[in-house]
């Protein structure tokens, strides 16, 4: 700010009185308050008009000219002392929150005393509001938090999210956010604990989950009021991510669906919603299991059928498109919801989206994968059979799909969904469907059988460079070399190499399939015994690793969910003999 602006700065305005009544708004009840309350002024305005100094003399940029560097210098360090603040320490805070109690008791008191004459607790709303802004300075000091939790001050302000006047309520909300800033909360993890301890202990979310039920998202300032109370709540599980599953618990959940049902365009609030979901989704089998039996999965699956023909119109919109599938992906995690996605069509939908060619086609191809996995995944994988999905799936095996810049997502991700997908499906039909599954690796002289080679091949070398890369290593354990391992690939080339004894050697198998298989390893002078030992190793640890909390499940055994899968490992070890 140079010295003309400085010398032009004009304090925020006091509130239009009551008798002004040609510029206001109705808050609550036909109680009329002045336009723009109770924002708190965030920035100094400046304005053209005359400033008095010190002496009360009028001093505009008309007659600045006639002072001298000295005289401006001067009058600029009067300027910076009287606007410099005390700073704030557990007395004024004591007395702020003592102050605040009174005001509290002051506005109830009048609004009892006078329910139908809104202008007559006006004046004691106004004092109310005005102490909730003044609480904003605790935010830059989070070392005093332990006063505002011990003199009942987290109290005080949870009483203040129900009152009668949503502007208080955005006013406290507002507050709120401030105090549970990530950055301000990790300067002081006692002070941040204290205070997380006692907005948990009051039930915080299922408060905000009233307030924003009566909140209008398509009111300006009651909008930023439903997004500080999501990134409120959002604040306190970065901090201690255990509370995920009591937002949920408190209704947050049943919340957040809600407002995604809602038949509206485009928001800033439904893209928050969305991410929120997926934070609570990503790492608690309790939140997805709750998710599906509050009717979630439908309720995503709706949302995302627009974007079966249509692309997101702003990057905002597709990384809300993009959350709606994280969450998708996140409940399919949990075995019973898979079932649900079936009952909701989702087969259908992903099988559309990968037809269209949309921006939705790699969402919906991550989202196959997670719904076929496992024996979980039977029926699903039976109806992508039925519905003719194999002349979807089978040319994204041939050349997979290219990755997005704005998702992230790469071309090999992809190759890597439809490995599963076709494995999930390889072991998951039976009968007719799997009779089909079998010839199309039959057609066009095997071309499939050739592709499934080549991929043994490409993925077996980097597992080799990464094995080479680890001999030269001595100090990993057992467990750190196996992720090492598979994050080189190891599952994928395990997948892709059961893929082929399963094609070889089952008893529907083709036996034109098998005799392929070996031509092309003999042509790359290639034993047999490469697929076996690395079929071996797959089976030795099927079920070991645990499932994933994340959207990616690379890590895990995607056949087996994490649960007990002793038949399918003797299945495999069978095969062995047979191949």
């Amino acid at each position: 700010m140079n010295v003309d602006e400085v010398l032009n700065y004009q304090p925020a305005k006091p509130a239009v009185s009551a008798a002004n009544a040609s510029n206001k708004r109705t808050t609550d009840a036909g109680m009329a308050l002045p336009v723009g309350y109770p924002k708190r002024t965030k920035r100094p305005i400046l304005d053209d008009g005359p400033m008095l100094s010190s002496n009360g003399s009028s001093i505009s940029s008309a007659n600045l000219a006639s002072l001298n560097s000295e005289e401006r210098d001067k009058l600029l360090q009067m300027l910076e002392q009287e606007s410099s603040t005390v700073e704030l320490d557990e007395t004024s805070l004591k007395r702020m929150l003592s102050q605040l109690e009174k005001r509290i008791s002051k506005n109830q008191e009048m609004r009892i005393k006078y329910p139908d004459q809104p202008e007559k607790f006006m004046d004691s709303e106004i004092e109310l509001n005005d102490a909730v802004q003044e609480l904003h300075a605790v935010a830059t000091q989070s070392d005093l938090y332990h006063v505002l939790v011990n003199m009942n001050g987290i109290n005080l302000l949870m009483g203040l999210l129900t009152h009668e006047n949503t502007d208080i309520s955005i006013a406290v909300i507002s507050l709120l956010q401030e105090l549970t800033d990530v950055d301000t909360l990790t300067e002081s993890e006692e002070q941040a604990t204290m205070l997380i301890d006692a907005l948990a202990e009051q039930q915080i979310v299922s408060l905000l989950v009233q307030n924003m039920d009566r909140l209008d998202e398509n009111v300006k300032e009651e909008a930023d009021g439903i997004h500080n109370s999501l990134a409120i709540v959002e604040n306190m599980t970065e901090f201690r991510t255990t509370l995920c599953i009591d937002a949920c618990k408190q209704g947050l959940l049943t919340c957040l669906l809600k407002r995604l049902k809602i038949k509206a365009p485009f928001s800033s609030i439904r893209l928050y919603c969305s991410e929120l979901m997926s934070i609570l989704l990503q790492n608690h089998d309790e939140n997805r299991q709750m998710l599906g039996e509050s009717d979630g999965i439908d309720i995503l699956l709706q949302q995302l059928a627009y974007y079966k023909r249509h692309d997101p119109q702003t990057s905002e919109e597709f990384e809300y498109m993009e959350n709606l599938f994280s969450c998708l992906c996140s409940s399919l995690m949990f075995a019973s919801n898979r079932q649900r996605f079936l009952k909701g069509e989702g087969p259908h939908l992903m099988n559309i989206m990968l037809k269209e060619r949309k921006a939705s086609r790699n969402g919906a191809l991550r989202t196959l994968d997670f719904a076929m996995t496992g024996v979980e995944g039977k029926d699903n994988c039976q109806i992508i059979v039925d519905i003719l999905g194999l002349r979807t799936i089978f040319p994204l095996f041939m050349k997979p799909p290219k990755g997005h810049k704005r998702s992230g997502e790469t071309r090999a991700e992809n190759e890597e969904h439809v490995i599963s997908c076709i494995a999930s499906l390889v072991r998951n039909c039976n009968g007719a469907n799997r009779q089909r599954l079998l010839n199309k690796f039959t057609e066009n002289d095997h071309e499939k059988v050739d592709r499934l080679m080549e991929l043994h091949f490409q993925y077996f070398e980097r597992v080799k460079e990464a094995d080479n890369s680890i001999e030269q290593d001595q100090e990993e354990d057992e467990d750190e070399i196996y992720l090492r391992r598979l994050d080189a690939g190891l599952f994928t080339l395990q997948l892709i190499d059961y893929i082929i004894i399963e094609i070889a050697s089952s008893t529907t198998s083709i036996p034109s399939i098998r005799q392929r298989v070996l031509q092309i390893l003999n042509l790359r002078s290639t034993s047999i015994d490469t697929i076996k030992n690395l079929i071996r190793e797959y089976a030795t640890n099927l079920g070991m690793t645990k499932k994933t909390t994340s959207g990616d499940h690379s890590l895990t055994d995607a056949t087996s969910n994490g649960n007990s899968d002793d038949p399918h490992k003797q299945h495999l070890l069978d095969l062995l003999e047979k191949f």
